[in-house]
This record gives structure tokens, C-alpha cells and sequence, in this order.
């Protein structure tokens, strides 16, 4: 996939988002869906496939065959070990969906960037880290640790 995009002029940055959300869209697959084919014998699997579009649009979309919910962002707790994956490409991509056909068949496609082209490709890498981090403790109101010790004379 990298040497693939990086012949095809896609910027470095793109690509490594590309890689975090195929890695994420492969392992919700893994764990909440069904495999493609026939899951009974054995044979199935899921399928993952990118592109860039006629507008110069980087998109990743993996298949599976349906799971018992909806793709969807969750809430996880602090301490969670999982949940975090469709926010993070939520972070990362332009824009995500999922798509659904009459054989049962689900495809959860994102919009990695709007244009691979464009100089400022990994403009949204920039501002990553404050979109997903929580907020330092002392910037938490109503949470004094100085009163807490207080009370402990």
C-alpha cells in the first residue's frame, strides 16, 4: 500500500494515516464482524481496498460480512481497553460511512483526505493530538488535589 500511494505522489503524511485507519477498520472488522464467505466451512475473510478517486480523494474501505451492531463512535472509559477506533478515524479522516448491500455484506469506507495533492496534505495530523487528548488535570474544574491533602493534618 505505501509504495503503492508514494509512486502515486500521495504526501508521506496521508499515507500514514491511511495505515492507522486500514490497521483500525481491519481490527473492528476482526472483532465485530462476520467473515465474508462462508463462515461455517471456515473460508472466510475480509476484504480491504483503497484508491484514489477522479477528484484526487484517498479513500480506504474494508468489508465484512456484518456484525450484531452498527459501526458506530463509542465512549470509552479511561481505563477501557478498547472502543477508541472509530474515533480515532474520526480524528484523522475527512469524512467515513458504512455501507450496506442486499447479500449482507458490510463496508465501512473513510475519506482519508479530500485531496492527496495538496501541499498541506497532513493538515489535520497537526491538530490530532489536541482533538483526542483529554485535558490536563489541574485544567478539570472542581478538581483540587491542594484541598485534598489539606485535610489529611
Amino acid at each position: 500500500m505505501r509504495a503503492q500511494l508514494r509512486r502515486g505522489g500521495v504526501a508521506e503524511s496521508v499515507i500514514d494515516d491511511a495505515v492507522l485507519i486500514l490497521s483500525e477498520l481491519l481490527s473492528n472488522a476482526c472483532k465485530h464482524g462476520r467473515p465474508l464467505g462462508d463462515a461455517l466451512s471456515g473460508d472466510g475473510d475480509v476484504r480491504a481496498a483503497w484508491r484514489v478517486d477522479p477528484s484526487g480523494r484517498l479513500i480506504v474501505e474494508v468489508t465484512d460480512g456484518g456484525g450484531p451492531t452498527r459501526p458506530a463512535p463509542a465512549t470509552p472509559s479511561v481505563t477501557a481497553h478498547g472502543g477508541r477506533g472509530l474515533n480515532i478515524i474520526t480524528a484523522l479522516a475527512d469524512d467515513w460511512g458504512v455501507r450496506d448491500d442486499s447479500s449482507g455484506e458490510v463496508t465501512v469506507w473513510v475519506v482519508v483526505h479530500d485531496d492527496v495533492y495538496d501541499p498541506d496534505a497532513g493538515h489535520r495530523r497537526d491538530d490530532f493530538a489536541t482533538r483526542v487528548t483529554a485535558p490536563a488535570v489541574s485544567q478539570i474544574p472542581g478538581l483540587d488535589f491542594a484541598d485534598a491533602f489539606d485535610d489529611m493534618d
